[in-house]
């Protein structure tokens, strides 16, 4: 696996929480936490992470949940996303890794337009935002917005900002009033990334469109 791409690799598994902040402004910041775990490297025969996000008093119900493929090239680290069925079965894999085992290829949906894009910005400092094209479409009120993203990851901190606008007129629907999420990183799962699970055989140069 090129080094650029292992060590964003390990910057990305993690468990983060804003809990400073929640407890900071608990009005207007809920606890939340979000977990980045590595996948079993079978799922895409390749590096993957399963992600889910959920508030700190209700950790088996997240609100969000994602698998997602990593496609590593010398310009942009590419963090597909995909969706899945019964996601309620695997509620809770973020702490609890033997539900990682349910996750099977043939029962992923790619969500289009959705993959996350992050550029080095300086070392160890990725900024990563949603691929362009605004057709990351998030259903909001019985309406389609699209999703505008960003997120800033180092070894320490996830800060990260989701909006949602209106199609027709680009006009914001919703999202934070109050500023970004602001996560520390309460562990690292960096050590489940070993030599097997980032043997990586899609990566390409610099062209995305040759990875597959």
């Amino acid at each position: 696996m090129p080094t650029i791409a292992l060590r964003f690799a390990k910057l990305l598994a993690g468990h983060f929480s804003n809990f400073a902040q929640s407890q900071r402004d608990p009005v207007n910041f809920a606890h939340i936490n979000i977990y980045f775990c590595p996948l079993p490297w079978e799922v895409f025969q390749g590096p993957g992470f399963y992600s889910e996000q959920s508030y700190g008093h209700d950790p088996w119900r997240p609100y969000r949940q994602g698998v997602h493929r990593l496609i590593s090239t010398e310009k942009v680290q590419i963090v597909e996303n995909f969706g899945f069925d019964q996601p309620i079965r695997l509620a809770g894999a973020g702490f609890t890794p033997k539900l990682l085992k349910l996750i099977h290829l043939e029962r992923l949906k790619q969500r289009c337009g959705c993959a996350m894009h992050f550029h080095e910005t300086t070392p160890g400092c990725y900024r990563g935002m949603v691929e362009p094209g605004n057709k990351c479409l998030v259903p909001r009120d019985g309406r389609p917005t699209y999703l505008v993203s960003e997120v800033l990851l180092d070894h320490e901190n996830w800060i990260s900002r989701d909006q949602g606008f209106d199609p027709d007129t680009n006009t914001l629907q919703w999202g934070s009033e109050h500023g970004p999420l602001r996560f520390e990183r309460v562990a690292s799962f960096e050590n489940e990334i070993t030599a097997e699970w980032t043997h990586l055989n899609n990566y390409k140069g610099d062209d995305p469109e040759q990875i597959g």
